[in-house]
């Protein structure tokens, strides 16, 4: 059985970097190749500092599935400034400035006047990540055919009233993992109907690391780091914390990093942190099965998709002890060895680069695991389940909000 679904990230297409706008295209497109009538509504924004339109606007097909893309209108207020400025600072926003505060990174009203015109017409419309205007104007469009994939962290965000609301009034709620759905839990409410979905992970025909190394002159070993490289993702961390391990304890590795966003590295290792910028799809690929290791710095995390790319590859991961979401992955798999403080994983980086023959098994089981648990096919019969159901629970009498 199929129909029509929409998908509402913030972002679309192959060059986004971002773990939520990855499993929202990637759904997407698998909810297609079985026969749904998709469509995707999002910006015409890449770079979700600026939110500048860069792509064309107006409906265009991509990889099987319709994308309307709208106008990312910045505009943003005194009020959401404070806003913003008194949640990073731990505080909790008035109800007047929480409202202000939606449209902090942007607003996108043709989304909304679509949803508003359109929103009957699809059997269930999911938006993702929770964050954003997208999702949190978007569910009062259509709440009772709304399912949000929230990618929850742990922070000030997840706890004001607009956040809650969203995460309250929808449809049905996916969770990436069940730590993300615990936490959900301690912050507040939660929609009647929710399940854990996990996200699916693409697993590559091949990989090719001799070639990888060769045609980037790689030589020495190096362990990678893959994704925004900006202070919340734990980037600035980690540089800080190589630059010790190789000081320090002469560790014979280098730092290779793909992504989007500056590399600063220290002075003391600027000659072994690379910076290879953004790289297509099947270099990505290449670039994790020549690692020696993959580091994971970041702690909020709701499923920590690049994890799933290193083990797929054959690479063992290092991860953050407080990272509830990556600890419980490798603690479940038996694929990762997990650090405290930057003196503990300078000793994992030294146990990397002078016995990488004992971290072959935790790459097997970390492969292993996420072919068990995260294939395309076990997450999109749970996700197509819970889009039926919520949909026989409409058609069995739940009240319908006509635009």
């Amino acid at each position: 059985m199929s129909g029509r679904i929409a998908f509402v990230p913030p972002r679309f297409g192959a060059q986004v970097v971002g773990g939520s706008e990855a499993v929202s295209r990637e759904a997407a497109i698998g909810f297609a190749r079985r026969g749904w009538r998709v469509e995707v509504l999002t910006t015409a924004a890449v770079d979700h500092f600026t939110w500048r339109n860069v792509l064309p606007l107006g409906v265009a097909e991509e990889d099987g599935v319709v994308v309307r893309r709208f106008p990312a209108v910045r505009d943003q207020s005194r009020v959401a400034l404070r806003a913003q400025r008194l949640v990073e600072a731990g505080g909790v926003p008035t109800p007047d400035e929480q409202v202000g505060w939606l449209g902090f990174h942007f607003r996108a009203p043709g989304i909304f006047d679509h949803l508003l015109a359109h929103g009957h017409e699809y059997d269930a419309v999911v938006f993702s990540p929770y964050l954003f205007w997208t999702t949190l104007a978007g569910v009062r469009a259509v709440p009772e055919r709304a399912i949000v994939m929230p990618c929850l962290h742990d922070e000030g965000y997840a706890r004001l009233a607009v956040v809650r609301h969203a995460l309250s009034s929808p449809a049905s709620l996916w969770f990436l993992s069940e730590p993300e759905h615990e936490l959900a839990h301690r912050v507040g409410p939660l929609a009647e109907h929710h399940t854990v979905t996990g996200a699916g992970v693409e697993v590559p025909a091949a990989y090719d690391p001799d070639g990888f190394r060769r045609r980037h002159r790689i030589r020495r070993p190096f362990v990678l780091y893959a994704g925004r490289r900006e202070a919340g993702k734990g980037w600035d961390w980690l540089l800080d914390a190589f630059a010790r391990a190789v000081t320090e304890h002469d560790v014979d590795l280098d730092l290779v990093s793909i992504g989007v966003g500056e590399v600063r590295a220290p002075a003391s290792v600027a000659g072994r942190v690379v910076d290879l910028g953004f790289l297509p799809t099947t270099e990505r690929d290449d670039a994790f099965a020549a690692a020696a290791a993959y580091v994971q710095p970041s702690r909020m995390e709701s499923f920590s998709r690049s994890i799933m790319e290193a083990w797929l590859a054959g690479t063992p991961v290092l991860a953050r002890a407080d990272s509830e979401v990556v600890a419980w992955h490798c603690t479940r798999s038996g694929g990762g060895l997990l650090f405290a403080d930057v003196d503990e994983l300078a000793r994992r980086l030294v146990q990397v680069a002078e016995a990488p023959g004992e971290l072959a098994a935790l790459a097997d089981a970390g492969r292993a695991y996420v072919e068990r648990e995260y294939s395309w096919d076990a997450v999109l019969d749970r996700m197509e389940a819970d889009v039926l159901a919520a949909k026989e629970r409409r058609a069995a009498g739940e009240p319908e909000h006509a635009p």
